[in-house]
């Protein structure tokens, strides 16, 4: 079981890096609020991870807290969330939001959520109703970075790269990074999308 990597920056993508330990590089998909620490190519990261292993793949998951971790853990006991609808839930809100939600049976707040539907929201609460409650979010943690106010164009550019497949909260950093280089092309959904993509 591999529990913690501590190495070298090597790829740091949208949802995923890759970290160089004594050469190897080990691939790690983390949620938006443990990207946000870490630090840029070829600088040194250590996050503590899970690694789900399937008939037909192995794969790594990265966290900056522990209590990240632990969320992301107790989110796929639920039947109907995979590690990626973990990721993504865990990059669309903070853990506080999380834990409310739950414990407050908050269920129309659950299904806001990415890959989240009524039933499953609705097991959320009964299932983790209580275990939700000991998991104390890190001070220090990120929160998930939220664009309000977007144009059409940006709204239209998000909602494309909501159909390549990432998550809502995923496409809306990618374009509010784009915004904040060049805020000139907030009317060219084209450009945005392109923008967001080099990304």
């Amino acid at each position: 079981m591999i529990s913690q990597l501590s190495g070298t920056v090597v790829h740091k993508g949208a949802m995923d890096v890759v970290i160089d330990c004594h050469g190897v590089g080990y691939a790690v998909s983390v949620p938006l609020s443990t990207l946000d620490h870490v630090p840029p190519v070829g600088e040194n990261v250590t996050l503590l991870t899970i690694l789900a292993v399937r008939e037909d793949a192995m794969q790594l998951y990265g966290f900056f807290s522990d209590a990240e971790r632990e969320a992301f853990r107790l989110l796929t006991t639920i039947q109907g969330i995979g590690g990626r609808t973990a990721l993504g839930i865990l990059s669309a809100t903070t853990l506080d939001g999380l834990r409310t939600a739950i414990g407050t049976g908050n269920t129309s707040a659950l299904t806001r959520l990415p890959g989240i539907g009524k039933k499953t929201a609705e097991r959320m609460v009964v299932e983790l109703r209580e275990k939700i409650i000991g998991i104390v979010p890190d001070p220090h943690a990120a929160q998930p970075s939220m664009v309000g106010g977007l144009s059409p164009a940006a709204d239209d550019a998000v909602r494309a790269l909501q159909a390549l497949g990432y998550t809502r909260a995923a496409a809306e950093k990618a374009v509010a990074g784009v915004l904040q280089t060049d805020a000139s092309l907030a009317t060219s959904t084209e450009a945005l999308i392109r923008g967001a993509l080099r990304q």
